[in-house]
């Protein structure tokens, strides 16, 4: 049974009956009544999506305003990406990004040419990534990379001259995963998009893993940083002393939030609103195991309506017996990011003309 220990707490047992498993936020609430921003958006056309310190908040409020719209309406008959060629080239193994990538261009009408991994390509025979560049020019419109070093992006960008996303570059960063997970939060609890927050509806966040040396947390935590209006306090839960390093420490310092660290999630877990799950670490072919301080089970405390997050993949950090749950954000996360990486790619190639005049007005859904 799952431990309760006071009235914030909740049985996570108790599943909801839905067709999904899962909390599944109406994308409606983030529409307001009025126009999307596209000179917010404009400012995405023809650019590298990078790294999370090219956006600010206001950015990240529109790109996910579009993909709240993208995941509403009925976009795909207007052939967004039609005529454009979208090179996915994934030197490293993925699911979820690789395919979330391929089916929003799919949806949108573009169309896809793939590396599915580095060993068909010519760098398994010593090509380097500036040649393969070049070589990109020629091939597509954009393109989609995720590589096992972190310096990969730079090396493709001498020679590319096509814009880049980045889906993940060693231990670098995973800017698009960030964006999906603040879309994700952003659905939860729509008030974070204002500047003034009431303290009761501010957040504490939960951060598992090493964002120091993790993409995913790393990009999670310094987008967190652009809502520090609605975050009341920022916790790393990590087996490492020092998992931030100089830089991130230091713009955490810089933001203001109050901020821990702790080595076992059972010390602050039931006083956490967002719990972002993660795999401490990748070693080689696999992942590290886990004791029970960096788990959550059905002996976990959890206030009642906390949710979790996880980029996915799991082990067994994150016991399955959450899935029914209304803890459960990470379905949401993984389904919302496809729509995100449309907004990107629709704001990226400048196909703004081809979104239907009357769903660019924001307004409630009935």
């Amino acid at each position: 049974m799952v431990k309760v220990s006071s009235d914030k707490n909740v049985n996570a047992l108790e599943v909801k009956q839905t067709d999904a498993e899962g909390l599944y936020p109406d994308p409606t609430d983030l529409l307001e009544k009025e126009n999307l921003d596209l000179d917010v958006l404009g400012s995405l056309v023809g650019q590298s999506i990078i790294s999370v310190g090219q956006f600010d908040k206001k950015l990240v409020l529109e790109i996910c305003k579009f993909a709240a719209l993208l995941e509403a309406t009925e976009i795909s008959r207007s052939h967004p990406l039609d005529g454009k060629i979208i090179i996915t080239a994934f030197f490293e193994a993925s699911t979820r990004t690789r395919l979330s990538f391929e089916s929003a261009v799919l949806r949108l009408d573009g169309k896809i040419i793939s590396i599915p991994t580095g060993k068909v390509t010519g760098v398994a025979k010593g090509e380097s990534l500036a040649d393969i560049g070049e070589m990109f020019n020629s091939y597509g419109d954009l393109v989609v990379m995720r590589h096992t070093e972190t310096d990969s992006i730079d090396e493709l960008q001498t020679k590319l001259r096509l814009p880049l996303i980045n889906a993940g570059n060693g231990s670098g960063e995973h800017p698009t995963q960030a964006l999906a997970d603040w879309f994700a939060i952003l659905k939860w609890k729509p008030e974070l998009k204002n500047d003034l927050i009431e303290e009761k509806d501010k957040i504490h966040l939960g951060i598992l893993g090493t964002p120091g040396s993790m993409r995913a947390v790393n990009s999670f935590l310094r987008m967190s940083l652009l809502f520090k209006s609605g975050v009341r306090k920022i916790t790393i839960i990590s087996e490492m002393a020092d998992p931030l390093g100089p830089e991130l420490e230091d713009q955490l310092n810089k933001s203001g939030i109050e901020s821990s660290t702790t080595n076992d999630i059972t010390e602050v877990l039931s006083d956490l609103d967002v719990v972002y799950m993660n795999s401490i670490a990748f070693l080689g072919d696999s992942y590290k195991t886990l004791d029970s301080r960096f788990k959550i089970d059905e002996t976990s405390e959890l206030k009642k309506n906390a949710v979790v997050l996880h980029p996915l993949a799991r082990l067994d950090e994150l016991d399955p017996i959450i899935d029914g749950t209304n803890h459960n954000l990470y379905f949401t996360q993984a389904h919302g990011a496809v729509f995100v990486r449309q907004a990107l790619m629709i704001s990226v190639l400048n196909r703004f003309d081809r979104i239907p005049k009357e769903s660019l007005h924001l307004k409630k859904i009935k």
